[in-house]
């Protein structure tokens, strides 16, 4: 049986991750839209490959360019958020890959799920936002949200056919990024230290998240929604081989890891097929080859980014929304050399204080407190600089 599915985000990593699978198995995959920001030539090659129904871009002059190179082909070109709402909502696919980066990737993901579509979520930021509506959405289309992200990927095959009540603790696992043995100066850090991660190659948003455990932070909130499970059941430990790529303990204190490889085309295959297993073509991780594998407790101190998850879980409401809106802003901020690292976590911190107790009960109201959210951090963003 053919799968079809849509690429939000295509000219990503995860993007062009997930047309590696596709590539792979040519007789199992349709691709039926692919949506890019701006990268207008990466996009026009995948165009030509794979010969979606539909391609998205941000920017009208780079719609109308596409459309020229396009030609004659049956590609339609569209171009605006409003327009790719529109589509995905009428679109009829099996598998979305939502990997739009930051809040812009919520509409067009539950735009997906209102159609009937399936979730592979590689997007974390639209679960921290909107965690509550998009599980009674996928509840009420009677869809699936398949994690893309390898640490939480790792904890729905570690959970599969498992009750709830066997499980005593989710265990995430984190590189460490570039300053986990790092005894200098945190503010004097510079964005071109904390781009180097060790492990992934990754864009520069998610590796400054990795560079404060921010990315941590967020994966134990998008963990609670996916999984249900209460902060003080979420931990996250150090693992630098990344090689385990997180666990689960049960009651009887035995756990239950997922292991592989360091590519995401492995998690991406397992939600493409899920709920099949399908046979890999692409390398695995040998397991006889001496691998060494560590484990160490987060110095919370040290990266008290990764401690305002939990502050913002147990404030519940909204408070996890404010987080990524603040963090979204305060990375930019640092990578543009407005601030300081250690100005990462007092802007999230203080966006907290001051905006967690907003209500908000829709998407749009969500979407709402997200603005105001990020003009309360680019305040203090400004009061820094």
């Amino acid at each position: 049986m053919v799968k079809v599915i849509s690429i939000l985000g295509s000219t990503g990593s995860i993007g062009q991750s997930t047309l590696k699978v596709v590539r792979a198995f040519p007789d199992r995959f349709k691709v039926k839209l692919l949506a890019a920001n701006r990268q207008r030539e990466k996009l026009l090659q995948q165009a030509m490959e794979f010969e979606p129904d539909w391609v998205y871009i941000t920017r009208d002059f780079d719609a109308i360019w596409l459309k020229n190179q396009i030609g004659s082909k049956k590609i339609r070109v569209i171009q605006g958020p409003d327009q790719l709402d529109r589509v995905v909502r009428r679109l009829r696919v099996d598998v979305t890959v939502a990997a739009i980066v930051g809040a812009a990737g919520l509409r067009p993901a539950m735009a997906a799920m209102e159609a009937g579509s399936n979730l592979a979520l590689a997007n974390k930021e639209a679960m921290v936002v909107a965690g509550r509506l998009m599980n009674q959405l996928a509840q009420e289309k009677d869809v699936a949200i398949i994690p893309v992200d390898s640490e939480h990927n790792a904890i729905h095959q570690c959970l599969r056919g498992a009750d709830h009540h066997e499980v005593k603790r989710l265990i995430l696992t984190a590189s460490g990024g570039p300053f986990r043995e790092f005894e200098g100066d945190f503010s004097a850090i510079t964005p071109q230290q904390a781009l180097k991660h060790p492990t992934w190659d990754m864009g520069r948003k998610i590796s400054i998240d990795s560079a404060t455990l921010m990315n941590k932070g967020l994966e134990v909130i998008e963990a609670h929604y996916l999984f249900g499970f209460s902060p003080n059941q979420i931990d996250i430990v150090i693992h630098p081989q990344s090689i385990v790529h997180s666990m689960v303990e049960y009651i009887d204190n035995s756990y239950i890891c997922q292991l592989g490889a360091t590519d995401m085309v492995h998690p991406i295959q397992y939600a493409l097929t899920y709920p099949e297993r399908t046979r890999n073509p692409f390398p695995s991780f040998d397991i006889t080859k001496g691998a060494h594998l560590d484990f160490y407790k987060v110095d919370r101190s040290k990266f008290p980014c990764s401690q305002l998850a939990y502050d913002a879980l147990l404030m519940a409401g909204n408070a996890p929304a404010v987080l990524n809106a603040a963090n979204e802003i305060a990375v930019e901020a640092f990578l543009e050399e407005r601030i300081k690292f250690t100005d990462i976590h007092r802007v999230n911190a203080a966006s907290l204080e001051k905006m967690a107790h907003r209500k908000a009960q829709t998407l749009d109201e969500l979407i709402a407190l997200d603005e105001a959210s990020r003009r309360y951090a680019s305040n203090m963003v400004q009061k820094l600089g």
